[in-house]
């Protein structure tokens, strides 16, 4: 399968923060979900597949070519979306469109164009006039315009409402019809990769917990619920994470069928959304 991105062995230090050694690859034509805490290492990833950092250590790959030795090739085929609108708030659409086109050389003024009716964003506006949803809206327009074939984004549904959230999920989704394109979606919104992830990686402090199509994750995973009495030493290492309270507890399973085995009827053994995998993980023993 055609890799569009390769992270092999990556490292960043910082004073009060390591990005250590990771590793993982998103295929040609599906969407990443990449996912964590706040502060778990999602930006700096991204940082760093863009070359605004520099690498300590590893080795990043896009469309099979280094980053860093293959930067301005590389970039002519990346979109990327901010969480945050970076363009200047007196600035128009068309305004915008006139300063940035000339950097791409496969800008297209016709998509551009048909992206802003599309997304009912009005052409002469200031931006300080848009709402979030619309500047999201915008910089998606922008990354979509030059022929990009990997889009990464960073929380670009953090602090939206739940129906632009749904209308920039939508368009993700239609983006992906053509099977040249991938996109790496960074977010601690963990409901939002439900509707569209075909992968998920999962980073926390700084490691990555794992990566892999996102059913096999949701296929493995399980929540168990029951009372205390069955923790035990045996019972307790089957379990990521456990919250408990005076009327029973709630563990993660990275295996739940070994946990059905183990349990029986004893507890109840279900799937656990992404939500559950990340709170458990990163908690770990709640009481």
């Amino acid at each position: 399968m055609e890799q569009t991105l390769e992270v092999v062995n990556l490292q960043k230090k910082y004073t009060d923060f390591t990005l250590d050694n990771i590793s993982f690859s998103l295929p040609r034509g599906f969407i990443m979900g990449f996912i964590g805490p706040n502060g778990a290492g999602k930006s700096t990833t991204i940082k760093l597949i863009m070359n605004l950092i520099r690498k300590d250590a590893g080795k990043i790959n896009v469309f099979g070519l280094d980053n860093t030795s293959h930067e301005q090739n590389i970039k002519e085929k990346i979109g990327f979306v901010y969480d945050e609108n970076h363009y200047y708030e007196e600035l128009t659409p068309i305004e915008i469109r006139s300063i940035i086109a000339p950097f791409y050389s496969r800008w297209d003024d016709s998509a551009y164009d048909g992206f802003l009716r599309s997304f009912a964003l009005p052409q002469k506006k200031k931006l300080k006039t848009f709402s979030r949803g619309m500047k999201t809206k915008l910089s998606l327009a922008v990354a979509l315009s030059h022929g990009a074939e990997l889009v990464l984004m960073d929380e670009p549904t953090s602090g939206l409402d739940p129906v632009f959230r749904r209308e920039i999920l939508d368009i993700l989704r239609d983006l992906l019809q053509d099977e040249r394109k991938s996109v790496l979606f960074s977010t601690h919104i963990t409901s939002d990769l439900d509707r569209i992830a075909d992968y998920i990686t999962f980073i926390n402090r700084g490691n990555i917990i794992f990566s892999a199509e996102r059913d096999v994750i949701l296929d493995n995973y399980g929540l168990v619920k029951g009372n205390n009495e069955l923790l035990d030493e045996r019972t307790r290492e089957q379990f990521v994470g456990i919250r408990e309270t005076s009327l029973g507890f709630e563990a993660l399973t990275k295996n739940i069928q070994k946990a059905r085995n183990l349990l029986k009827e004893r507890a109840v053994v279900e799937r656990a959304t992404l939500e559950d995998i990340m709170l458990y993980t990163v908690k770990g023993e709640i009481k």
